[in-house]
């Protein structure tokens, strides 16, 4: 059985050159967890004062999603009725029920 010899493909990397050592430096820092990436977040700027107190208002109860309830309308109406009807027992549920003709025998 013959040896193969096998060569590393592509240009070799300086391991001097100043991006390698940039690099480098960066995976230091990731690696220590000292590296910050994207755009530093201003606390005392209004948008994160208004993030800051919706998410007091969320934490609270007191921020309210979608459009609210109007309760005067027909609709509200109608479902407060047939949930009065459904609490009383006198809504009936489902198809009504075929009459069944009997017949008498003679």
């Amino acid at each position: 059985m013959s040896k193969v010899k096998t060569v590393k493909a592509g240009r070799p990397v300086n391991p001097n050159s100043a991006r390698q050592k940039r690099l480098a430096e960066l995976e230091a820092k990731r690696q220590n967890g000292e590296l910050k990436q994207g755009r530093p977040v201003n606390s005392t700027s209004a948008r994160q004062k208004r993030i800051a107190e919706l998410e007091a208002k969320r934490q609270n109860g007191g921020l309210k999603r979608g459009r609210p309830v109007n309760p005067n309308s027909a609709r509200q109406k109608r479902l407060a009725e047939l949930e009065a009807k459904r609490q009383n027992g006198e809504l009936k549920r489902g198809r009504p029920a075929k009459s069944k003709v009997e017949e008498v025998a003679q």
